[in-house]
């Protein structure tokens, strides 16, 4: 029987409430990312493709795979790549960008630092270190002699597999400021491609790597000048977000920026850092 036949994504196919938690107790201790009773119906309908690729006949059954039968090794990359959510968009909490530009980076220069390093953790399809990128080059081209590079990692392989490509729908780039674009981003010569791509020279500067931010150690370099962790920390709890907090601080050097989304808050986690502006921490 082929997958397709075995599992019709039968939308009256749910999970019981035992293997509801047994994926909730997964997905939070593997992501730290919170699955509460309310995210039910949600986890079922992104996991029914999972079920249909698998062959099996029922979400229950695809838990007995997983927890029974020896699955989760295999199929946890693919089990945390559905359930992540990748919403992002280029300039997205532009105030950032703002003091990035006018405040962190001429900082620098006053420093007289000659290579800017940013990390943008939770880099999803790209549009944030793109939209760094950008701003950098333009930095750099006004400010000889200093050089930038951007590590951009995503707990999700397929975000990061579109990241890596730079390949946009035209109409999502509609928030960068035509000057950037016509300097930055290629158009096809089709009319009926509605795409646009990286500049290849911005795409050299960055890289992609998969990084899960609960694991011990992170693969980012270490003295970071500035760390993006924007709009992830709200599908953690508390006590996950003190910890990945902490350790991101380890990253970044004294006088450096962390950045956070505009409805995070370092309020209760005693870390070393004083505020510069609404979510921008400097390190101290």
């Amino acid at each position: 029987m082929s997958a397709e036949r075995a599992y019709n994504l039968d939308i009256a196919d749910t999970l019981s409430a035992t293997n509801y938690r047994r994926l909730a107790q997964f997905i939070h201790e593997y992501s730290g990312i919170k699955m509460p009773p309310a995210k039910k119906t949600m986890l079922e309908g992104r996991l029914r493709k999972r079920v249909r690729d698998q062959g099996l006949q029922s979400l229950d059954e695809y838990c007995v795979f997983l927890f029974e039968k020896g699955g989760i090794d295999a199929e946890a990359i693919h089990l945390i790549d559905v359930v992540t959510t990748n919403k992002t968009d280029f300039f997205r909490e532009p105030v950032h960008f703002d003091f990035m530009t006018n405040v962190a980076l001429p900082g620098f220069v006053k420093e007289g630092r000659r290579q800017v390093r940013v990390w943008s953790a939770a880099c999803s399809i790209g549009a944030e270190p793109y939209t760094i990128a950008m701003l950098m080059e333009d930095f750099c081209q006004a400010n000889r002699g200093l050089d930038y590079s951007i590590f951009a990692t995503d707990l999700c392989t397929q975000v990061l597999a579109e990241a890596l490509l730079g390949i946009y729908p035209a109409a999502m780039i509609e928030p960068v400021p035509l000057a950037l674009r016509q300097r930055h981003l290629l158009v096809s010569r089709d009319p009926a491609n509605k795409t646009v791509r990286i500049a290849p020279n911005l795409r050299s500067k960055l890289s992609f790597v998969r990084q899960n931010l609960m694991d011990p150690t992170y693969v980012a370099p270490r003295d970071l000048d500035m760390i993006f962790c924007r709009n992830l920390l709200i599908y953690f709890d508390k006590p996950t977000q003190a910890m990945v907090l902490k350790r991101l601080c380890t990253h970044l050097r004294p006088g450096g920026y962390l950045f956070l989304g505009h409805s995070e808050t370092i309020v209760g986690v005693d870390l070393p850092v004083r505020t510069a502006a609404g979510t921008v921490f400097q390190r101290i």
